[in-house]
């Protein structure tokens, strides 16, 4: 199992928040983080999962914002770019660019980006407190695409986002280091068409710390593909006074990934913070129709330092097809930025 660290996220997908922000300004910043973690698979059922992955992901975006308020920004990330598959440490490490754009406003109320970006579709693999939380959910996050998007503001009735998108097969999606190898629209996935015929569309609102969002996307067939994905995703959360916060997500996919399996996620999320500690607990779930169910369910703590820097660990127990694991997971973030 892989988990990509949150830095990427945090400093790639919400560009166009980014991107409204920057409009107040003017000139180059850049924001960014190093993981440096362990996860490791302590105890299981089939020996040959038992392997431990000691990694760093290195994460920077950069932007320049231009008097009108148009910005360029791009996304530098440097991991691992290959599955474990025996105990490793620091193994395979690739840089690519994760995101490559430019972003403009168009009126008040809505802000244009294009480029290589992360359309947005769900937010439990972001929202989801503790190492494990958005693990299964990171299997429907749309990275590394290329197309157009826009955020529009509601005017108080939340945010409308949506986009039309392809999957990056240009030589940007090769790394340096190890090279993962070029993405071709030829080699089949939902969404990997080499045309603007893949859309996403979300709705996301918060009232008196209740949040909640609620989303759909196409991705089109692929060479090889049995058809079309369809996929809805809902969520809602809600943060109390005291320091607790809930969160759930729920997508449903027909034909996922392009194959004939349908698909289901569900992400139950609970966070309680103490200071500068916050315990959270997971439970998830991913059921597909021939590929069998798999439950996740973690406890975690993260532990936030004056600097900045944030230590994390936490402990998960996973059923994929009655294949139970145990799992340890520790992770330090470092965090950068002008």
């Amino acid at each position: 199992m892989t988990r990509n660290t949150t830095a990427a996220l945090a400093f790639g997908a919400p560009l166009l928040l980014c991107a409204n922000v920057a409009l107040a300004d003017q000139g180059f910043s850049w924001e960014g983080e190093i993981e440096i973690g362990n996860e490791q698979v302590v105890s299981s059922d089939v020996a040959g999962n038992e392997i431990r992955n000691t990694y760093a992901i290195i994460t920077a975006t950069g932007t320049y914002t231009f008097g009108s308020g148009v910005s360029i920004f791009s996304t530098l990330t440097a991991e691992s770019v290959t599955d474990p598959t025996a105990d490793r440490s620091f193994d395979d490490m690739g840089l690519y660019v994760e995101e490559l754009g430019l972003s403009f406003g168009l009126g008040q109320a809505t802000t244009v980006t294009l480029g290589k970006l992360h359309p947005v579709f769900g937010t439990a693999w972001d929202d989801a407190a503790g190492f494990f939380g958005g693990t299964l959910a990171e299997d429907y996050e749309l990275a590394e695409q290329i197309g157009v998007l826009a955020d529009v503001d509601l005017n108080g009735a939340g945010t409308l986002s949506f986009g039309v998108f392809f999957a990056d097969d240009t030589g940007l999606s090769r790394s340096w280091g190890t090279d993962r190898g070029r993405n071709r629209s030829d080699t089949g996935g939902a969404g990997n068409t080499g045309t603007l015929d893949n859309f996403a569309i979300q709705w996301a609102h918060e009232v008196d710390g209740t949040r909640f969002h609620i989303g759909a996307r196409h991705l089109s067939a692929s060479a090889g593909d049995v058809d079309d994905e369809q996929g809805l995703v809902a969520g809602l959360g809600h943060s109390f006074q005291g320091g607790f916060d809930l969160y759930a997500e729920f997508a449903s996919f027909d034909n996922f990934g392009g194959g004939a399996d349908d698909a289901g996620f569900a992400t139950l999320n609970a966070a309680y913070a103490i200071g500068d500690l916050t315990l959270s607990g997971t439970l998830s779930q991913r059921d597909l129709d021939a590929g069998g169910k798999t439950d996740l369910h973690s406890l975690a703590a993260e532990y936030e330092f004056q600097n900045g820097m944030t230590l994390g660990g936490a402990l998960a127990y996973q059923d994929d097809s009655g294949i139970k694991d145990t799992i340890l997971g520790l992770n330090l973030v470092v965090p950068l930025g002008s």
